[in-house]
């Protein structure tokens, strides 16, 4: 019998970078059309998108800013007509309505429509665009600062439960 896949998607690649400089507002999943040695190099991990955004051009969605490294032995991508260039635009597969749906949204609200993730499901390469709105500098800042004070509150929390909070317990003088 072969091994359980656990349930769910087997995630790609995440855009880390994402959550810190956008408050995300909406996801979408979408399929994406690959050539045959993207899937290969994304099988290998070999992608890479910080800076991906979601263009929508002539009622189709496109993904700007996914690099995918070619592939070939030793990952080097040796050149050949079944390499890919690493840094094209690839269709995204989305209903007419959803599309519809994420113009509206990012033209009228003027917000980002960012890709925050790559996964597998089913088989097939899936990616997760998000509607999103940029951060400023000192929205990041708060956000970092209430994640820290958070992040102390449940260390202490988590201290005084199981009885390590390192305060005056019997026999300690206070100096």
């Amino acid at each position: 019998m072969p091994p359980s896949r656990p349930p769910g998607p087997k995630v790609i690649a995440t855009n880390r970078n994402a959550r810190r400089d956008f408050d995300i507002l909406e996801t979408v999943e979408a399929g994406i059309v690959l050539r045959g040695s993207e899937v290969k190099s994304l099988r290998d991990g070999m992608v890479q998108f910080a800076d991906a955004n979601v263009w929508i051009d002539g009622g189709e969605a496109w993904a700007m800013g996914i690099h995918i490294q070619p592939w070939g032995p030793g990952g080097g991508g040796a050149a050949g007509s079944w390499s890919h260039e690493a840094e094209r635009r690839r269709k995204l597969l989305l209903h007419h309505h959803e599309i519809e749906h994420l113009a509206m949204r990012a033209g009228a609200e003027r917000l980002a429509l960012i890709i925050t993730q790559l996964h597998w499901k089913e088989g097939r390469v899936k990616v997760e665009v998000a509607v999103a709105r940029g951060r400023r500098k000192e929205d990041r800042r708060e956000v970092l600062a209430k994640r820290d004070a958070d992040l102390d509150m449940r260390r202490a929390m988590a201290r005084s439960l199981s009885g390590k909070d390192g305060g005056g317990g019997a026999g300690r003088t206070g100096s």
